[in-house]
């Protein structure tokens, strides 16, 4: 059978380049080998050492107490609402002490976006007993601004059912969780002088 081939057209197949490095390109024009900087092994060598904060003994945070500041999370509320759940007394009766929930701006974001369906949720995040909480950063991501606060300042309980975000705060030493479980917020991780019992 005598006949032509069919070429195969090879898609997204990019001219090959030489390197900057080549011998064949003028010296001139040629890119330079990097330089390596021996190592002087009397040198002192400086680490970064993440400072302890000097709120936690151990485990127990100090800086905990009441008036509680409560970080909620969206999903947080929208679970509260689902529940039938007054997020303000709620917290009280876990806690037996005043609660102040804080809501960060990007918490407020992520909430608007949601749309018309969620509105029920705007309307409690609007509350006045409600602090808010202003963000620096760009974007509305709201679970880095949630982990970053709480790293940085350990006075702040966050509410949230969200595993991935609780996984993320189990990591970070004295930083209680509340969750909803039973019809009823719960807490985890709180020292045992502090808050309701857990069941």
């Amino acid at each position: 059978m005598s006949g032509k081939q069919k070429k195969v057209r090879k898609y997204a197949v990019m001219k090959r380049m030489i390197s900057l490095r080549d011998q064949r390109i003028n010296e001139k024009d040629r890119a330079k080998a990097p330089v390596k900087k021996k190592e002087d092994p009397s040198a002192i060598k400086e680490r970064e050492v993440p400072q302890h904060p000097s709120c936690l003994f151990f485990q127990y945070n100090t800086q905990l107490g009441p008036p509680y500041h409560i970080l909620v999370d969206t999903n947080f509320i929208n679970f509260s609402i689902k529940a039938k759940l007054d997020l303000v007394q709620s917290m009280m009766d876990c806690l037996y002490a005043k609660c102040i929930p804080c809501i960060t701006d990007c918490v407020m974001g992520e909430i608007e976006k949601l749309g018309q369906k969620y509105r029920v949720a705007l309307r409690i995040a609007k509350d006045p007993r409600f602090e808010r909480l202003p963000c620096g950063h760009k974007g509305t991501y709201a679970d880095d601004c949630l982990v970053q606060r709480v790293t940085q300042h350990k006075c702040y309980i966050v509410a949230t059912v969200d595993k991935e975000l609780k996984r993320r705060i189990r990591k970070i030493p004295g930083v209680p969780i509340m969750y909803i479980s039973r019809h009823r917020y719960n807490i985890e991780r709180m020292p045992d002088d502090y808050g309701a019992p857990r069941f």
